[in-house]
């Protein structure tokens, strides 16, 4: 199973934990930035439109339940890195790992599926997203050139190619300890963008201009059909939901921190910074996005044309957009990668094309150990995503159901259930019986936003259609 290396190096060895793996360094610090890279996806610019389908009320509240249940969850999980013991005990290196520690076989597998189903779901999403991003600068550009009556179409696929290539070169870090500068720079980038928006909303609100918004949201025979209004609040719901989601990387996250003081309180304290530095952009974004545009806001403030001038600064954010997913794209990744290398080296413990490592001096870098088996993966891997996305470009609406249907096991039933078990709670005990209520409630939204996912991604492709009769 896992590499019990402590005779090997000796548990005092200096560059060693007393797993026998290299030292971890992590600090509140990087956890926090992963955590903020993770989270604040681009789905901060869709927020504006989520709040516009259910108004100055709910569209708030509905904000800070999910933000309120993401983090208590997360404290959950933070306690099963290392079991039995939450200080002391085995570490247990990824998601699946601390559910088979905690729960046992079948919920294992289960879990397994659900959490690298939706990993390799959202790394295809980054990379069409991306390059959304990246048409973006080019058609506002365009529209600056020859006015905004101009059709300025251009094709996303050059630069799906584009990102793909930049990721193949990011891919060969070999691990997750050593992404913390990428994480860093990708937070700052999702400030950057998420603070162009809020600015450009405040102008927009302060030069005046009647906007309807209201406090139900779209009004039915107004904007949308009494059906309509259902299935894009449903849809909303869902947006809110998976915004917040970052579980199916936590634990990867947390082994990256140092042993002293406990992970799991570095842990806590680095999801309470990232889920209220999320939840404060959230709010501001979805709430100054409404201001502005009412209930005709764009399914994504920047890239939809809700602003034109001044086309530089809108530039400038879409650059930024791209930046921050190509940092998520790694932190997303890097578990794929780790899971398959790890399986690998298990069945193939004496290939040397699996195992070798060759040292070599890159300019810049210094030396780096060149392994086969992870270059080849790694680039396939990046290509294979990039092919899809150039082959399913709605792909959006898929990660929505993807989202999802993994919403409720990774965030909330694993967590629940490992805490019930780790403390032997009494059945139908006062807490026992709300985390139930909270787990069944938070099931309930996941089937309504898969059904809202599944209706969305019907219109899609009504609208592709016509599309391709007409290349």
């Amino acid at each position: 199973m896992h590499i019990e290396a402590q005779e090997h190096y000796g548990g005092e060895d200096k560059n060693f934990d007393e797993d026998g793996r290299t030292k971890r360094t992590g600090t509140w610090l990087t956890a926090s930035a992963h955590i903020i890279t993770a989270v604040i996806g681009s789905g901060v610019l869709s927020l504006a439109w989520a709040i516009a389908q259910m108004g100055w009320v709910a569209g708030p509240a509905v904000l800070f339940a999910f933000s309120f249940i993401t983090y208590f969850t997360s404290t959950l999980l933070a306690d099963c890195y290392r079991s039995p013991d939450p200080v002391h005990g085995k570490r247990n290196y990824t998601y699946s790992e601390v559910v088979r520690a905690n729960l046992g076989g079948r919920k294992f597998q289960l879990c397994g599926l659900a959490q690298y189903i939706n990993l390799v779901g959202v790394t295809i999403g980054y990379t069409i997203t991306a390059s959304i991003s990246m048409v973006a600068v080019k058609r506002s550009n365009c529209f600056h050139k020859h006015g905004h009556a101009d059709k300025c179409h251009v094709s996303n696929n050059p630069f799906m190619i584009i990102f793909a290539c930049i990721q193949i070169v990011l891919c060969q870090i070999p691990n997750f300890h050593e992404l913390s500068w990428l994480s860093i720079v990708a937070a700052v980038m999702s400030f950057t963008y998420s603070s162009i928006g809020l600015g450009l909303s405040i102008a927009k609100v302060a030069g005046g201009g009647h906007v309807r918004t209201s406090i139900t949201g779209v009004e039915i025979g107004v904007d949308v059909t009494a059906t309509e209004k259902v299935w894009r609040m449903f849809q909303a719901i869902g947006d809110i939901a998976f915004a917040y989601a970052f579980s199916n990387v936590l634990i990867e996250i947390q082994d990256t921190l140092k042993s002293s003081p406990p992970e799991n309180r570095v842990m806590k304290r680095a999801s309470l910074i990232g889920i209220l530095t999320t939840t404060l952009f959230y709010v501001l974004c979805g709430t100054l996005g409404y201001a502005a545009f009412g209930n005709d806001a764009p399914g994504n403030f920047l890239t939809g044309f809700g602003f034109y001038e001044p086309f530089w600064l809108i530039d400038f954010a879409n650059v930024c957009i791209a930046v921050h997913l190509i940092g998520a794209y790694q932190v997303f990744v890097q578990p794929i990668f780790g899971f398959v290398e790890g399986q690998s080296k298990q069945k193939w413990p004496d290939s040397k094309f699996v195992n070798g490592e060759h040292p070599m001096n890159l300019p810049l870098y210094g030396s780096y150990n060149v392994n086969f088996f992870r270059v080849i993966w790694r680039s396939s891997y990046v290509i294979i995503t990039a092919i899809i996305a150039m082959l399913f470009p709605f792909f959006n609406d898929f990660l929505g159901l993807i989202g999802s249907l993994s919403f409720w096991p990774l965030t909330v039933y694993f967590p629940i259930e490992m805490y019930i078990k780790k403390t032997k709670m009494q059945k139908f005990s006062f807490t026992w019986t709300w985390l139930k209520i909270l787990s069944w409630a938070c099931l309930v939204i996941s089937i309504i936003s898969a059904a809202g996912s599944i209706q969305g991604l019907a219109q899609s492709l009504k609208k592709y259609q016509p599309f391709k009769g007409e290349q």
